[in-house]
């Protein structure tokens, strides 16, 4: 891949300072893309596991200790925390990828300023967890919604005071401010004894940040600057038909899991729904997707598209997630193929990301200074 190109505030040349800190950006960028995807496999492991109140409180495992304890837990415990400490670990890595997006593009004004926020969010739930608490109320989620309140105004400061790739910002941010949303989600999660469509829009949220991962890598390496169509228009509106293939065919596989036997405990009620009807209905918009994208990737290397590489890519991921499905369900959904195929999904999701992004190109330098 090219170097990735993020100017400084004053466009001046790199320096070497400037190499390193973009250096680190990489570094991190990746290590968030990689944590997004990771989590979704721990995520699907407490549910694949039955561990899914193996932690029976949150934020503490249980009323007395903030860690499980494996002679009262047992493996259901560690398996559970395990999926907290990551939501910790993906957070610390979001929050290094905006500090150095911020330091790189706004110097320490922008850094400062998110700065101030997260202390704000923090005094803010603070307090809020003690108001609430007087009242015998759930304190937790409360102070959660409190942080992530500051995080979206902070976002908005940023992107005010920001002039130069506001595209890694606003992305940068959007992560962050997920990462916390999620953790509130989890929450409610446990606290309502994993009602199934909460549970199904944790995996879907986690899915996307997977993709706002994605999109980020590829800004970080794109050239940045105003961008133009780079297909036929047809060609973009069948693009983002496929796109809507693939989320109904997510959804349809959420659906299917969640009321199948993989509930995230045994005593935990399923959707109602007839799990072996909705795996039928799961197959068709994923065959409608198959033959879309072996269209798409068809026309782009007969055309010569920007996209046509990325599309190669698509098109194996959704064999291999084809193959897997219909493996899954003719062993009767052992738990290791239903997590191969959760994570699947997200990269696949991923991957139609980078093929988006894909559809347009950097406008030609002369093209921007004869522009009005």
């Amino acid at each position: 891949m090219p170097q990735p190109s993020i100017s400084s505030p004053v466009n001046a040349p790199a320096s070497a300072h400037a190499i390193l800190w973009g250096r680190a950006l990489r570094v991190f960028a990746w290590l968030s893309f990689l944590a997004q995807t990771i989590i979704i496999g721990t995520g699907g492991a407490v549910r694949l596991t039955g561990s899914g109140l193996g932690c029976s409180e949150w934020p503490l495992c249980t009323p007395e200790s903030l860690v499980p304890i494996y002679a009262d837990q047992g493996i259901h415990g560690i398996i559970e925390f395990g999926n907290r400490v990551m939501t910790g670990v993906v957070g610390i890595i979001a929050l290094a990828v905006l500090l150095l997006v911020l330091a790189r593009v706004g110097g320490r004004l922008l850094v400062f300023s998110a700065l101030r926020f997260a202390g704000a969010g923090i005094l803010a739930a603070v307090i809020t967890f003690v108001i609430v608490s007087l009242f015998s109320l759930p304190a937790t989620p409360f102070a959660m919604g409190a942080l992530l309140i500051a995080v979206i105004a902070a976002m908005v400061r940023s992107f005010r005071l920001t002039t130069d790739r506001r595209d890694l910002v606003v992305l940068a941010w959007i992560v962050l401010l997920g990462v916390v949303a999620q953790a509130l989600v989890g929450g409610i999660t446990v606290l309502t004894g994993l009602n199934p469509f909460i549970v199904g829009f944790h995996y879907v949220s986690s899915l996307l940040l997977v993709c706002v991962t994605a999109a980020f890598l590829v800004r970080l390496y794109g050239q940045p600057g105003p961008r133009e169509r780079a297909v036929p228009k047809w060609f973009a509106i069948l693009s983002h038909v496929t796109g809507l293939a693939l989320a109904v065919t997510i959804v349809f596989g959420v659906l299917t899991t969640g009321s199948g036997p993989h509930s995230g405990d045994a005593d935990v009620l399923r959707h109602g729904f007839d799990a072996t009807v909705l795996a039928h209905v799961h197959a068709w918009p994923g065959y409608i997707l198959a033959a879309l994208v072996a269209t798409l990737t068809i026309s782009a290397w007969v055309l010569r598209l920007e996209p046509r590489k990325w599309l190669l890519v698509l098109v194996l991921a959704i064999l291999v997630q084809v193959g897997v499905g219909i493996w899954q369900a003719r062993e009767g959904l052992p738990p290791l193929l239903v997590g191969i195929h959760m994570v699947l999904a997200s990269l696949s999701a991923a991957t139609y990301t980078v093929v988006v992004l894909h559809l347009k190109k950097p406008v030609a330098p002369r093209e921007c200074l004869t522009r009005p």
